[in-house]
């Protein structure tokens, strides 16, 4: 039964099928001659098996415990009992299995770029923009992402005007790719001596790790590359030489930096990668009239546009225009707890 719900949404089929073909492949004595196909196609076998092995697993369970269910006298059998816990084990494995089937876009098994930027308003959104960053690295720690510190501007007071993060798990993208939209904050200000009501606004871009042998044309006519030293935390070596690169796209006006690493070769290396990925992005979200929200900086970061809502004062909610998913434990959600929006929005 559970293949009979489940097997349809995942391809399950195709999925076995292509499992076979994975494990013929790493069976043939040249494999590994190929170090990157290899390493390519042993990523690949293990995110199947992570979709496939769980599911077949769980219905194996639902069968024996039907089976089992056929012999049981009554509710009062030391059976029963087992059974009922059994039953709510297996139901949580199948949320947990059905949620992957929300992730089977081309690019949902990607690593992604995740890019924050502070809205109109000063200390303010430079402020929120901070308590953003601070929320998704808390949920990567808690949730088992790595990420990697790209680029990072910070504000000219407190807080920060943007960040880059790359991030790293299976189906990173997936999960996050909801994320995308503006984020509104509604608090008593601390910058505020009268202790007034502000509302700020940061910006919030998900595109997805492109595979560096996806042919993007980007002419070097294109580009305007800046060379300039690098701010902010980095350490000896980072901060004492023109190592930080700022590439812009002029037809599309995409910008990318990248100042994290100490060689120049490296920065504009990581530039370019990232650039290739929004410029892919861009073309695929054309041909379907969705441009809007692709180009950092073109969103609208301020009132009529919103993601979601942060709001402290005069009392306490989160609520996802999205998904309708909302909560009134603000302190939870901004220490990293997100994890229910980023299901809800896949089941939306």
């Amino acid at each position: 039964m559970i293949l009979m719900l489940l097997g349809g949404l995942f391809d399950l089929d195709s999925k076995i099928n292509r499992i076979s073909e994975l494990e013929k492949q790493m069976a043939d004595v040249h494999f590994w001659d190929d170090k990157e196909y290899s390493n390519k196609v042993i990523s690949e076998l293990g995110n199947l098996r992570e979709v496939v092995n769980p599911l077949v697993d769980l219905s194996d369970r639902v069968k024996s415990n039907i089976d089992t269910l056929d012999i049981v006298n009554d509710e009062s059998d030391e059976l029963f009992g087992l059974l009922v816990d059994e039953y709510d084990s297996d139901y949580k494995d199948y949320c947990n299995i059905e949620i992957q089937a929300y992730l089977s876009g081309e690019y949902d098994g990607n690593n992604c770029i995740l890019e924050i930027h502070s809205g109109a308003g000063g200390t303010e959104a430079c402020d929120w923009a901070n308590m953003l960053y601070r929320m998704y690295t808390r949920y990567f720690d808690k949730y088992g992402y790595k990420y990697q510190l790209i680029d990072k501007q910070n504000g000219e007071e407190v807080g920060i005007k943007s960040v880059m993060l790359k991030v790293m798990k299976n189906n990173a993208y997936g999960y996050l790719k909801n994320e995308k939209g503006v984020h509104r904050l509604v608090r008593i200000s601390p910058f505020d001596s009268n202790k007034r009501r502000h509302t700020s606004f940061a910006s919030v871009l998900v595109i997805p790790e492109i595979d560096k042998n996806v042919d993007v044309s980007i002419n070097d006519s294109d580009l305007k590359i800046d060379i300039y030293r690098s701010s902010g935390p980095g350490g000896q070596g980072v901060n004492t030489t023109d190592s930080a690169v700022r590439i812009t796209h002029i037809p599309t006006g995409i910008v990318v930096t990248c100042q994290n690493e100490r060689s120049q070769i490296q920065n504009k290396e990581h530039c370019m990668e990232i650039l290739k990925s929004k410029l892919y992005v861009l073309e695929l979200e054309k041909k379907n009239n969705e441009i809007d929200s692709l180009t950092s900086g073109k969103m609208a970061i301020a009132f009529g546009s919103g993601k979601r809502s942060y709001v402290m004062c005069p009392y306490t909610l989160v609520r996802d225009n999205d998904s309708g998913y909302e909560t009134v434990d603000v302190d939870k959600v901004l220490d990293g707890e997100i994890e229910d929006f980023i299901i809800k929005g896949l089941r939306k």
